[in-house]
């Protein structure tokens, strides 16, 4: 298969491809022209790794999850861990977004969208706090 072939049945576009190859993450055959030649189990490959990237795993995490999907012999318990501190990060990130997420809407609450100048949301993005504003 070509690039444009893999593109389609993997659902990736030709530059995250190159870029796959590039990384190493996905190694094409080479034509005698030197076209990239892709077999069925790099589309398969390359289908994991969107699917995989589409969940959010870091490329080191993808490196790591292709290899695994490789190995007959893997423990899914190996899998396992590389999900559950993916999943990890996510639940973090959520905590940190809800938190941003309550700052801001508390400022936003307080902020009288005036025409006067005085803004509890500036104050507080250049680190004074108004006195009116607490």
């Amino acid at each position: 298969m070509n690039i444009s072939d893999v593109s389609a049945a993997s659902g990736l576009p030709p530059k995250t491809i190159r870029y796959y190859e590039e990384i190493g993450l996905i190694r094409p055959a080479r034509s005698t022209n030197g076209y990239r030649d892709f077999s069925e189990a790099d589309g398969h490959k390359l289908a994991f790794l969107g699917r995989a990237r589409s969940l959010g795993f870091s490329i080191e995490d993808c490196r790591i999850l292709l290899s695994l999907y490789e190995d007959r012999s893997r423990a899914s318990a190996d899998v396992k861990a590389v999900a559950s501190e993916h999943m990890n990060r996510i639940n973090r990130k959520i905590e940190e977004l809800a938190a941003m997420r309550d700052t801001l809407g508390d400022l936003v609450k307080r902020c009288k969208g005036n025409d006067r100048p005085d803004c509890p949301i500036i104050d507080d993005l250049s680190g004074r706090r108004s006195v009116a504003n607490g």
